[in-house]
């Protein structure tokens, strides 16, 4: 008998064995489920906010640098922090005029809690961003309709605009933006431009905001902004260099002492991909952990059950045996059934993981937020992999046993 034929009986006694107790083997791979059904969710999950996270973080740009008083993804010290002193506008002017290695710079503000109007409609918590004319180029923005921020407009401080496209569809449904007159707060702006459709930045609605000139930021809803500069550096391979020409002139311009920490942060987007990793390995490490105690339980069950049926069919085993069975047949077949029972486990459990997923993906598309789900191959594959997997390490022990039976003494049993 060749390997491949043993392994078709073996499959097909080990199918009719499991059909013959579906309850009790049902209720047996229970924790097997379990452990799939995690780490199907973990993988999706940590694909899905993979995916999403390194769609944002490209839009900051590898060659960009970002300085402020506080540095990212640093949550001690902020009374140190709190307590540096604003970038100004006249430094950021020296770094114009003292950078070699940039291809821009731009100053930006923000606030978070403006409203919107467009005769009587209202938006509240509008994301209200001050911009330069370089910003376009820095932040790698792109227009669907009019223009962006000239020199001009930013110089004479005028009162225009450039809405997101989610603020545009939702007072605008049928277009025709540019041209129209909204406000902000108690201030009336020109909307001269339209942004492209951008997504979220880690859970940060993009399309949620308002652009106007800096200068007119500074004017209406801020006394002294907290600057942060943009430095958009000549090519990816000069952001060193870049980044210690940044250190140089704030070091001198803001007069700090020799010796001293420097009294501002420069940031770019590996902090917040350092920052991530960091949550992505927390949630792998306690997704791992469920999964192995689910699946440690349900190994025990699977175990317990194969002794149980080799018990059952110690008869059985010991006429294959006087027929001229082998011990390696009698272990393939008992394996066989072990790893057909947890792969049916796993199909459960992907069964019951592919909804959940879906229903993840819909709510964080909804809400724009980067706490999605993504069911990939791998995935799958990988589920199945570590049912079956769990199926063999279980059911090695008692298919050894059974294959090992004396045939004499198997069939005198009862």
């Amino acid at each position: 008998m060749t390997l491949l034929t043993e392994l078709r009986e073996s499959a097909r006694i080990a199918i009719h064995a499991i059909r013959g107790n579906r309850l009790r083997s049902g209720l047996t791979t229970l924790g097997v489920v379990i452990g799939i059904l995690t780490v199907t969710l973990v993988g999706t999950m940590l694909n899905g906010m993979t995916n999403s996270f390194q769609r944002s973080v490209s839009s900051l740009g590898a060659d960009v640098l970002f300085v402020g008083r506080f540095p990212w993804m640093s949550f001690d010290d902020n009374r140190r922090f709190r307590n540096r002193r604003e970038i100004t506008l006249t430094q950021v002017r020296e770094l114009e005029r003292g950078l070699t290695t940039a291809l821009a710079v731009a100053p930006q503000a923000d606030n978070n809690g403006v409203s919107l109007y467009y005769q009587n409609r209202r938006a509240k918590g509008v994301w209200l961003v001050g911009n330069t004319e370089q910003s376009l180029l820095i932040r790698g923005l792109s227009l669907a309709q009019g223009r962006w921020l000239t020199e001009s407009d930013v110089g004479s401080s005028r009162s225009v605009c450039i809405l997101g496209s989610y603020l545009a569809d939702r007072f605008f449904p049928g277009g025709g933006a540019v041209g129209q007159k909204v406000r902000l707060d108690n201030a009336t702006f020109e909307i001269v431009g339209v942004l492209e459709k951008q997504g979220s930045l880690m859970g940060w609605n993009q399309d949620n905001q308002v652009v106007i000139p800096i200068t007119r930021f500074a004017q209406s809803f801020f006394f002294r902004p907290d600057y942060v500069v943009a430095v958009k550096s000549r090519n990816p391979e000069m952001v060193a260099e870049t980044k210690e020409e940044i250190r140089g002139i704030l070091r001198r311009v803001r007069q700090v002492e020799p010796g001293r920490d420097d009294d501002f942060a420069i940031n770019q987007q590996d902090a917040v991909a350092g920052f991530f990793d960091g949550f992505r390995l927390t949630l792998g490490s306690f997704g791992l952990f469920v999964t192995l105690l689910s699946l440690f339980v349900g190994g025990i069950g699977i175990m317990n059950i194969m002794f149980v049926s080799v018990v059952e069919r110690t008869k059985e085993i010991g006429v294959r045996k006087a027929l001229g069975a082998k011990r390696r047949t009698i272990l393939i077949q008992f394996l066989i059934e072990a790893a057909t029972l947890t792969l049916g486990a796993g199909l459960v459990g992907l069964a019951i993981a592919w909804p959940i997923t879906w229903w993840i993906a819909d709510v964080a598309r909804r809400n724009d937020s980067m706490f999605t789900a993504e069911m990939s191959w791998w995935i799958v594959v990988l589920a199945l992999g570590i049912s079956v997997l769990t199926g063999v390490i279980s059911g090695f022990v008692p298919a050894w046993r059974a294959s090992r039976l004396d045939p004499v003494d198997a069939l005198r049993s009862e």
